[in-house]
């Protein structure tokens, strides 16, 4: 299982329209409206990170707003 943290640039003004279409696709674990230099941080939970790295750049990445994102991989410590 892999998890990872996208942090999200958004057009004003479509920060609400951007997290409603992205909170129901798959792989969403979790979404939050943030304040600061990103409006959105999204937790995202696949496969491996392969899959993470599909959605984000097929799905979130063409939502209409969506300016920027950078993607976080989460670290499997044993």
């Amino acid at each position: 299982m892999a998890v990872g943290y996208v942090l999200v640039n958004v057009t004003p003004g479509m920060e609400i329209e951007a997290f409603n279409t992205i909170k129901g696709m798959n792989n969403v674990d979790d979404i939050t409206v943030l304040f600061g230099d990103y409006e959105l941080i999204i937790k995202l939970v696949d496969e491996d990170l392969a899959s993470i790295a599909k959605t984000v750049v097929e799905m979130i990445r063409p939502v209409e707003g969506v300016i920027n994102t950078k993607t976080l991989a989460g670290a499997d410590i044993v």
